[in-house]
């Protein structure tokens, strides 16, 4: 397994968020090597390559078919335009963190990614934490599974984590579903943005039956059946649903494909970029009424 390390010999010293040279108190090292799966990627300060790609019509044009032409055309005028609306509301969100909430789905992690990338902040699993903190996510569940103490004491493992990275900035949080289940780790949450990433749960019941996603330790046992894995995403929902409700905005994968002209049944239509698009332009919102709000309380 290919490892990657950052030190000081490294071109862009920005990788290392200034704030992580110690250690989480839950035994979590958070130190400068970390491999590709890891649940912390320090992503460069740079925007993805096929935001950035060189690519002209002409080149386009000579190896493509004419439907395929203007998909990648699509996609690099969707890259762009995410990178020109990071860097629009940059400075009102002035380096505020950005937690986004809901149940795990290839939308909501892939979207971390791509956002921390456009607004050039780092990015950070929630649950990946907890279970390095806890050796792996077998060990995890183990633990979890055995006894009620071995449960309580991951979820103090959680508000540790949330607290170390709550009191960070320039971060994009994937919170698990544990971050909305108590009013402590709500309160953290608050310290920046957060966002329900919504998505149709007979879609994330596939996702968990293809291998696509995983679910977290503390949400596992695994099941099996696709009758036991949509019953489990339900309760899932159901559990999480109050903490979910209190995001500052909600981005809903139905309602993206509503705006761009899909049905229900083309829900795959959308792309993580297009959800990202508009993760970006609810965060604008949101700054626009908290400057007007500052505005408005100032002494005349």
């Amino acid at each position: 397994m290919r490892i990657i390390q950052a030190s000081s010999t490294c071109r862009s010293p920005s990788l290392i968020h200034p704030q992580l040279r110690g250690h989480i108190s839950t035994g979590i090292s958070l130190n400068y090597r970390f491999s590709p799966d890891s649940s912390i990627w320090f992503l460069k300060p740079k925007f993805s390559q096929r935001a950035v790609a060189a690519v002209t019509t002409r080149a386009i044009l000579e190896n493509s078919t004419s439907d395929s032409v203007a998909t990648k055309v699509v996609e690099r005028d969707l890259s762009l335009a995410i990178k020109n609306k990071a860097s629009e509301i940059s400075s009102d969100l002035k380096g505020t963190s950005i937690f986004l909430v809901g149940i795990n789905s290839s939308y909501k992690l892939g979207l971390g990614q791509i956002l921390a990338d456009a607004l050039r902040y780092y990015y950070f699993n929630s649950d990946g934490l907890v279970e390095e903190a806890a050796g792996g996510k077998l060990n995890a569940i183990s633990i979890i599974e055995n006894d009620e103490e071995g449960y309580l004491a991951s979820e103090v493992t959680l508000t540790e984590v949330l607290k170390q990275l709550s009191s960070m900035g320039r971060l994009v949080v994937c919170a698990g579903n544990g971050a909305v289940k108590s009013a402590t780790n709500l309160a953290l949450l608050r310290h920046g943005v957060s966002i329900w990433i919504d998505v149709p749960l007979d879609l994330v019941a596939k996702e968990l039956e293809e291998d696509k996603i995983q679910l977290s330790a503390s949400d596992t046992p695994i099941c099996k059946s696709s009758s036991e894995v949509q019953d489990q995403v339900a309760a899932l929902y159901t559990s999480g649903l109050n903490g979910y409700s209190t995001a500052d905005a909600t981005i809903s994968l139905q309602n993206v494909a509503s705006q761009l002209g899909y049905g229900y049944d083309e829900l795959d239509a959308v792309t993580v970029e297009d959800m990202c698009m508009e993760v970006l332009k609810e965060i604008e919102k949101l700054m626009r009424v908290k400057k007007m709000m500052e505005e408005a309380a100032r002494p005349f």
